[in-house]
This record gives C-alpha cells, sequence and structure tokens, in this order.
C-alpha cells in the first residue's frame, strides 16, 4: 500500500478588513437627516370636541346681577380714596363698629363673579365618545349629565330642541342652545355615524 500524501493546504483566506482603518462611519441620522423618523402603524383620531352654549336671553339675570355687584365695589373702593366726602363719611366712617364695606363688598363680588361663571356653564357639549349637557337647577346648583352613543336609541329634533331617547324608554331633554339648528345637524351627523335613529318634527 501507498501512503496517501498530506493534504496540501489551499489559498489563504482574504484577510477581513479592519473596523479601526474605516474612521467614523456616517450614521443613519447623518445620512437621512438630524433625526431619524419612525412612522407609527397606528396613529389614534385627532380628539373631537364641539360646545354650544345657552342663548343669551339665559344670562341676562346674571349679567344684570354681576354689573350691580360690580358697581357696589366701584363705590366703596372709590369712597376709600376721598376722605372729607359724604360718601367717605356713610362708607367709611359709619362701619367702622360693624363689618367693614370692603368685606361685605367682596363678597357681594364674588356671589357675582360665581353667578355669572354658573350660567355660562349652561349647554350642551357634543364629543367623540357621547353627549354631555350642563344645566342650571333653579336653586343654582349645577347639573352635569353624559350619555355615550351606545345608549342613545333616538334623536329627537326639533325647533325649540333636541330630546334624547334611550334604550330603557328614558327620555331626557337637552338644554336650549343658541345654535339649535347647528346641534341638531351636528347630532343628525353623528347620530348616522353610531346607528341612531334620528326623528325630525315638523
Amino acid at each position: 500500500m501507498t501512503e496517501a500524501s498530506p493534504p496540501q493546504p489551499g489559498p489563504e483566506p482574504e484577510a477581513l478588513p479592519s473596523l479601526a482603518d474605516e474612521g467614523d462611519r456616517p450614521s443613519i441620522t447623518e445620512v437621512n437627516g438630524t433625526v431619524a423618523r419612525f412612522e407609527m402603524a397606528y396613529q389614534p383620531d385627532a380628539p373631537f370636541r364641539q360646545a354650544f352654549g345657552a342663548p343669551l336671553v339665559h344670562h341676562l339675570v346674571s349679567i344684570v346681577w354681576f354689573v350691580f355687584t360690580l358697581g357696589v365695589s366701584g363705590v366703596v373702593v372709590a369712597a376709600h380714596h376721598m376722605p372729607n366726602t359724604a360718601l367717605y363719611v356713610w362708607v367709611v366712617e359709619r362701619d367702622r363698629q360693624g363689618i367693614p364695606a370692603s368685606v361685605l363688598a367682596f363678597f357681594v363680588l364674588a356671589s357675582g363673579i360665581a353667578t355669572l361663571a354658573r350660567s355660562f356653564m349652561r349647554g350642551v357639549i357634543v364629543h367623540r365618545d357621547g353627549i354631555e349637557a350642563r344645566y342650571v337647577l333653579p336653586l343654582g346648583m349645577p347639573r352635569v349629565r353624559k350619555w355615550a352613543w351606545a345608549q342613545i336609541h333616538r334623536l329627537v329634533v326639533g325647533d325649540d330642541g333636541v330630546m334624547i331617547e334611550l334604550w330603557t324608554n328614558e327620555y331626557d331633554k337637552l338644554p336650549t342652545v343658541a345654535k339649535t339648528s347647528e346641534l341638531a345637524a351636528l347630532l343628525e351627523q353623528m347620530g348616522a355615524q353610531h346607528g341612531i335613529i334620528v326623528t325630525k318634527l315638523k
């Protein structure tokens, strides 16, 4: 038998390039811009919210009371800056034994501001998840009610306002707003998107 010759070494593989010789390689931010941007696979819908305020006639009482409290406070402030006058004697000197007029004026003005702010809270807010109604009770206490679109079975739209019929056979009338026609048009559009029956009263 002949002895097998040992295998001959093949050609040497090419040397791998040295990364140290390449210097600073450009990054993705240098090639594509200063900031690498990645698009999201899901983009949430933009928030939607539209408010409808009460008519101006519903604010008249609150506005009149606020103007009155503003006038009372102005008289008290003017009296403190007008010494040796009848107004100073009547407002400042006569209340030395009791509650200062400035304190009473502060509480009166605070009540006027609170009444005006509470009056402008009244109205209807339509958003992506449902309807929010803000009432003002006879005693002046605010009341807020919310309904999701899934709770509403029917929207009854008329010239004098909008009424909601729930799946529980309950009815709720929305507060009167200044732009009734715009509110009705928006509710009709949102009702069509959520499969809600819309009834228009002639």
